[in-house]
Parts: structure tokens; C-alpha cells; sequence
């Protein structure tokens, strides 16, 4: 009995080897392409401030370096610049996963940013509105207007995909516009603050979010040692609902049903319209949680910000939207990735003023390096490099089986309508494509996964 007692234990060792091996190999590649992107934007960064700094060669390497350390310490050098990074990272986070949740079915949402605006006047007017309420109360109508109106925005988007096949680019951006001068106009008339130009009163106090700061003081101050001049630290309490956005984003698209069939239409609508999925209503309904996530972004940085007002004209020039495309595509569509790329953008942002005093390096390479890193992605450089690598430097994997599977399942089908009496039939070249279709997502999603 000893014997199938070692076989057993090297077994399992070869499974928790292979098990490893799996890991490493899909978290390889699911960083390697964004971290060839910053780190070739970084690169040729470097190459643009060496080609625009005056001086001998030695004088130029020496402004690369100060213009990327100047950046660092402007965004994550001190616990006080941190917290200025994290002030941009949660709206991040949150239009990020806007774009990312309607990518994942395909579609493409240029309007997180209308949507944002949208998200940001319904909590104000609900603020004013109803202001002798309870402040928990408040909050929480304040937190589901702003969704409800912002899934109402980007939900027509879905609806006139679905509905008359309108390219969801050219809605968003139009329903942007409409946002902007919709909010600029409720700014500037009926909310408008008395003896005020161009924007709101503030929001009642009990309508906002305090800093992490103030409540860690408040809370576990009473017994450890409080934070010195919590107003140097202007990151609020909304970070944590951006954080647990993230959480349901993971469990939308990972463990429901809706989840996977916005991917497999994502991968490939013929598939999941083969497979009895319903196209239409998963368009509807993902671009009206996206709308819903970036909603929620305006009403908490109004919020959680001061001076918990609403300035007319902001709205259009606010990067945050947009950004989040950018966002969205360097974090792979997850929710770490997303995480991560928002630290990285709203660290760019941050310290691009600190990089332009203190290093004289313009503040615009901040938008430079933002472009190449999307350029990076979109070029898909790393891939076509890996490509064009010697057949000893690739690294080689097993085949899945789902084609395998898919194919031996047709196979027993035609076998057993033959044995119960019919004739067999041959499989049609038109059904055999179609399984090759839902093989090939299938595998796709198999790999993601």
C-alpha cells in the first residue's frame, strides 16, 4: 500500500507545480502589456524632454531624471501628496469601470463624462431639495438619484443600439454635449447661488462626505494618536465607495450569468446569438450600469470636495471621463487593472504641476505620456514583437480541449439520433462554422479566466 501512497503524493506535487506554473503564466500575461506600455511611455518621455532641454547630453539625462522624480514625489513622494492623488483616483475608478463594463459587451462609451455631469446635478438638486431631511437619509437619495439618473443616460445609448442600430460613439458624444449645456444652463438659472456669477450654493453640511483624515480622528483618535492637521489631507470617505465599486464590478462580470454573456457577446456576437442570448437586452442593461458607475463618480467628488459646488462650464473641461477611457484599456477591462491604472493616471495628473515648478519640465508631458501609453495598447506593440521573436524564445502551452469537446459532443449527437431509428445525418458546413464560433469564444473566455 505504500506505493500508490507515493504515487498519490507525486501527483499532487505535479498538480500544485502545474497549478503555480498556470498562475504565473496568466498573470505574465495579463501584465506584461500594460507594463510594456509605461514603461515604453516612459522611454520616449524621456527621449522628448532630452530633445527639448537645453545643455550638453549630461545636462539632459540629468532633466530626465529630476522631471521623473519631481513626478513621483508630486504624486505618491509624501502621506499628504498621496492623498491629493487619491482625491483623482476615485472618480477614476469609477468612470473607469464605467467604460470597462461596456466594453466588455463590445460597446465602446465615450459618455462617462456626460453621464458624470448628469450623476453630479441630480445629487445637487436633490441636496437642495430636500434639505430638512435626515442626513443619512439625504445621502442615500443624493447616492441613488445619481446612479438612477445616470443609468437613465447611458441606458438610452443601449436602447437606440438595440433599438435602430445607432453607433453608441456618435450617441455618447452627442448626449455629452447635451449634458454640459443642460447642466450649465440648471447652473446658471434656477440653482444658482444669489449674488453668485456662475454657480450653486454649497451643499449642506449633513450632505457631505468628510475627510479620512477628520474621521479616523474622530473614531480611532480617541484611542491612538491622532493625525496631525487633518485638513492637509483632502482624500474623503467616498475612496471607499470606489473601492467597493470595485468589488461589485468583479462579481458582476465573474460570478453572475449576466457577466458571462456580456463577454461572450463582447467575444463574438454570433456566437452568443447562437447560443439563445439575449443581445439586445444585455446591451440595454450594460450600458445602463455603466452610466449608473459614472453617475455615482459625480455625485461623490461633489460630495466629498470642496467647495461642494456646482460651477457652471467645468463639466466640459473636466478630463475625468475621458481619462477613464484610458483607464479602462490599460487595466485589461478588471478590476485590480483598473485599480492600478487609475493610481497611475491620477498620479500623472497630480504631479504634473509639482514636476513643472520644481523640475521646469512643462506639464503638458503629462498628456504625452497618457497618449503613448494608449498608443502602446491600441498598436498592440508587445504582441507583434512576440511575434516576430525566434521559435526558441516563445513560450509553448497545451492546447485547451474545448474545441475537442465541442467536436465529440456533435459527433455522439449524430451517433445517437442514428441508433434511435433516424438517419444519420451530416453535419451542414453552415452548423459546423457555428460550432467552431462558440468553440472558439468558449476558449477565449477559458484563457481570460
Amino acid at each position: 500500500m505504500a506505493v500508490p501512497t507515493v504515487q498519490r503524493r507525486g501527483s499532487e506535487q505535479r498538480s500544485s507545480v502545474s497549478k503555480l506554473t498556470e498562475w504565473t503564466r496568466k498573470w505574465g500575461a495579463a501584465l506584461a502589456r500594460p507594463l510594456f506600455a509605461v514603461l515604453l511611455a516612459i522611454i520616449a518621455g524621456g527621449v522628448v524632454i532630452m530633445i527639448t532641454s537645453p545643455g550638453s547630453v549630461g545636462d539632459r539625462f540629468n532633466a530626465v531624471f529630476a522631471a521623473y522624480q519631481a513626478l513621483y514625489v508630486g504624486s505618491f513622494g509624501d502621506p499628504q501628496s498621496f492623498s491629493f492623488t487619491l482625491v483623482r483616483v476615485g472618480p477614476l475608478i469609477l468612470t473607469g469601470l464605467s467604460v470597462a463594463i461596456a466594453y466588455r459587451a463590445g460597446l465602446f462609451n465615450i459618455g462617462a463624462e456626460g453621464q458624470l455631469a448628469i450623476g453630479a446635478m441630480t445629487a445637487g438638486i436633490i441636496a437642495f431639495k430636500a434639505s430638512s431631511l435626515p442626513g443619512w437619509l439625504l445621502i442615500i437619495l443624493m447616492i441613488s438619484g445619481s446612479m438612477l439618473t445616470g443609468a437613465i443616460w447611458g441606458g438610452l445609448v443601449g436602447l437606440l443600439k438595440a433599438w435602430r442600430g445607432a453607433h453608441e460613439v456618435v450617441t455618447t458624444i452627442m448626449l455629452n454635449w447635451t449634458a454640459f449645456y443642460f447642466t450649465d444652463y440648471l447652473i446658471a438659472g434656477p440653482f444658482k447661488a444669489p449674488e453668485q456669477a456662475n454657480q450653486t450654493p454649497s451643499l449642506p453640511l449633513k450632505a457631505t462626505f468628510p475627510t479620512m483624515a477628520n474621521f479616523y480622528n474622530q473614531t480611532f483618535g480617541a484611542v491612538l494618536p491622532k493625525i496631525a492637521n487633518p485638513l492637509s489631507y483632502l482624500v474623503d470617505m467616498s475612496f471607499f465607495i470606489a473601492l467597493l465599486a470595485l468589488v461589485v464590478y468583479w462579481f458582476i462580470t465573474r460570478r453572475t450569468t449576466f457577466g458571462y454573456e456580456i463577454r461572450v457577446i463582447g467575444q463574438n456576437m454570433k456566437a452568443a446569438r447562437y447560443a439563445g442570448i439575449p443581445i439586445k437586452r444585455n446591451m440595454m442593461l450594460v450600458m445602463a450600469i455603466a452610466g449608473a458607475f459614472s453617475g455615482l463618480a459625480g455625485a461623490v467628488h461633489l460630495m466629498g470636495q470642496f467647495p461642494y459646488q456646482l460651477i457652471g462650464t467645468t463639466f466640459s473641461i473636466d478630463p475625468t471621463g475621458f481619462d477613464a477611457i484610458g483607464v479602462a484599456l490599460l487595466g485589461r477591462m478588471t478590476s485590480l487593472g483598473v485599480l492600478f491604472a487609475s493610481l497611475l493616471f491620477g498620479g500623472l495628473r497630480q504631479g504634473g504641476t509639482y514636476m513643472q515648478l520644481n523640475a521646469n519640465v512643462p506639464g503638458d508631458l503629462v498628456y504625452i505620456l497618457q497618449a503613448l501609453v494608449l498608443f502602446s495598447i491600441a498598436s498592440e506593440f508587445l504582441p507583434a514583437i512576440q511575434r516576430a521573436w525566434p521559435v526558441w524564445l516563445r513560450f509553448k502551452r497545451r492546447p485547451a480541449l474545448v474545441p475537442g469537446v465541442v467536436g465529440a459532443s456533435l459527433v455522439d449527437l449524430a451517433q445517437e439520433t442514428g441508433t434511435n431509428g433516424a438517419t444519420p445525418h451530416a453535419i451542414a458546413p453552415s452548423e459546423a462554422r457555428d460550432d467552431a464560433t462558440v468553440a472558439d469564444s468558449a476558449l477565449s473566455l477559458r484563457e481570460e479566466d
